[in-house]
């Protein structure tokens, strides 16, 4: 399987600025073990996980490397800019 994986600085001015994020997109398939084990790859504190949804145009699922969060400001920010452009 192949996956779309960003890394975004969200709140940066520059590039070395920031807090980073791992955003990975089309994330439906991913099991909660895999979405933490990509999250420890990425190596940031937080990655995002974009999906499909029922009620919105999209969910997104926060993960670090051990566990789901319920909500990560910076990762908010950084799944924005990958679903722009793409």
């Amino acid at each position: 399987m192949k996956l779309k994986v960003y890394t975004v600085n969200s709140f940066a001015k520059t590039l070395e600025g920031g807090n980073p994020a791992g955003v990975v997109i089309d994330a439906d398939s991913l099991s909660d073990e895999s979405m933490k084990s990509i999250a420890g790859a990425i190596g940031f504190s937080e990655t995002a996980f974009v999906m499909k949804s029922e009620s919105a145009h999209f969910k997104v699922r926060f993960f670090t490397p051990e566990e789901g969060v319920d909500l990560c400001g910076h990762a908010t920010i950084a799944t924005l800019a990958p679903i722009s452009k793409d």
